[in-house]
C-alpha cells in the first residue's frame, strides 16, 4: 500500500561538530528495514570515525564536497558526483572543505547503530 511520509525524523549524529540528519525512510521514520534513505547537512570540519558497516551506502552529493577515506584511497566527492562503498569495507565520512557538504545516502540495507560497527577511538 502506498504511503506519504510528511516529514523526515532528525536523528542524533556521530562525529564533531554536529551534523543534520533527516531521515526519510528507515528504522526510525517509515519503520523500513530494506533500505534507509536520509539527507545529511554536514558543517566544515565534520568528521566521524571510522566504521566497517554490514550494509552498502550509495551517497549522492547535492552541494559541497564530501571525502570518503578507505583502507585504498582517499576520494574527494563533489557535487554532481556520487560513490558507493561496499558493505564490509572499512570507511571513514568526512566535510574537512570550507563549505560543508549536503548528501544523500541510501543504506542497504537500512542504517542501524547495530550495523554500522564504528571503531573505538
Amino acid at each position: 500500500m502506498a504511503r506519504i511520509l510528511a516529514a523526515p525524523t532528525v536523528i542524533p549524529a556521530a562525529g564533531e561538530p554536529p551534523k543534520i540528519i533527516e531521515e526519510f525512510i528507515g528504522h526510525v521514520n517509515s519503520k523500513t528495514a530494506a533500505v534507509s534513505i536520509a539527507k545529511m547537512t554536514s558543517p566544515s570540519g565534520w568528521r566521524e570515525s571510522g566504521q566497517k558497516p554490514e550494509f552498502d551506502e550509495f551517497t549522492v552529493v547535492l552541494r559541497g564536497q564530501l571525502q570518503v577515506e578507505t583502507r585504498d584511497a582517499v576520494y574527494q566527492v563533489a557535487a554532481g558526483q556520487a560513490i558507493i562503498v561496499d558493505a564490509g569495507e572499512w570507511v571513514r565520512y568526512s566535510t574537512p572543505g570550507a563549505a560543508g557538504a549536503e548528501y544523500i545516502a541510501v543504506c542497504r540495507p537500512a542504517f542501524s547503530p547495530d550495523l554500522v560497527h564504528r571503531d573505538q577511538e
